[in-house]
């Protein structure tokens, strides 16, 4: 049985169905799915069969990641780098006009792109009235999240009043764990204190430092996908039940899990009521400024 509370997913991954192959047998991406145990048969997410999901789960609002994601460390002698995501905004205006209250879009920054990019973030999210959300990064293959290539995105980002979400903690990919750690997103949070930050993925291993910046700034939160609630650890469901209560946001990260018993295992967590509430909805409404 699905939970009362309907759920808004901070993260779930978009890969365009005439992608998913090639995505899949990218020899980065065949490292990932041993390591994550990621189902390759993957249903179909066209958008009245993501709506029936969303639906038998309890899910009210999916927001897409629009991930862009450099190259790994695993190249061959003469290989060119290359991106190993990339995504175009273009394919989420399906979603948008079908099902306009149904999902949201979180920019996809590739800080390669530089200003060119900080362009087409400003108008997609101007354009499409509340649709794009949010930003996205993925730091691993291209730089450090304190580094100052992608200021111009941060700056942007504040202009805009949108939040932006980062993976923080352990890749599965074969690119440097410390390209996004909790130090790096307070560093960021010092300089740029109107920008919203989300650190997403639990922060593990760095659970405990990711704790105490978001305690010390008022504009850094944190999002709990790409693990079953059952691997959460347990210092940071104390933390969600205490002290981090009004600051944390439940996800999925497709493919890494489904939203169905994803959520039903967040029942088991213990989590009090009013903390269940933030954690699954209200928190996401307010970071994001949703317009439900």
């Amino acid at each position: 049985m699905a939970q009362a509370i309907k759920a808004i997913d901070v993260w779930y991954n978009y890969i365009a169905e005439a992608k998913m192959a090639e995505l899949l047998g990218h020899s980065e991406m065949a490292a990932a799915t041993k390591t994550e145990h990621l189902d390759r048969k993957m249903p179909s997410n066209k958008p009245e069969d993501l709506v029936a999901r969303m639906d038998a789960a309890g899910v009210e609002i999916t927001m897409f990641a629009l991930m862009q994601q450099g190259h790994s460390r695993r190249m061959k002698l003469g290989q060119a780098p290359r991106m190993i995501i990339q995504n175009d905004w273009r394919d989420l205006l399906p979603y948008y006009q079908k099902y306009p209250k149904r999902f949201r879009g979180l920019y996809g920054i590739n800080p390669w792109t530089v200003m060119d990019g900080v362009r087409e973030m400003e108008k997609v999210v101007k354009e499409y009235d509340g649709f794009f959300a949010g930003a996205v990064t993925h730091t691993g293959g291209f730089a450090p999240f304190n580094d100052k290539i992608w200021f111009p995105f941060y700056a942007k980002c504040v202009e805009l009043d949108i939040p932006l979400i980062t993976q923080c903690g352990h890749f599965a990919e074969s690119l440097p764990e410390g390209y996004c750690h909790p130090l790096q997103i307070d560093e960021v949070a010092e300089i740029f204190p109107e920008l919203r930050i989300i650190a997403g993925h639990t922060g593990w291993p760095w659970i405990e430092v990711l704790q105490g910046v978001v305690l010390k700034n008022p504009n850094v939160y944190f999002s709990m996908e790409a693990y079953l609630p059952k691997y959460y650890d347990q210092s940071m469901v104390k933390f969600m039940n205490t002290r981090g209560y009004d600051k944390c946001m439940w996800g999925s990260d497709w493919p890494v899990t489904e939203q169905k018993p994803n959520l039903e295992q967040v029942e088991q967590l213990g989590l009090k009521d009013k903390v269940k509430q933030l954690f699954l909805r209200d928190t996401a409404i307010r970071v994001f400024k949703l317009k439900i």
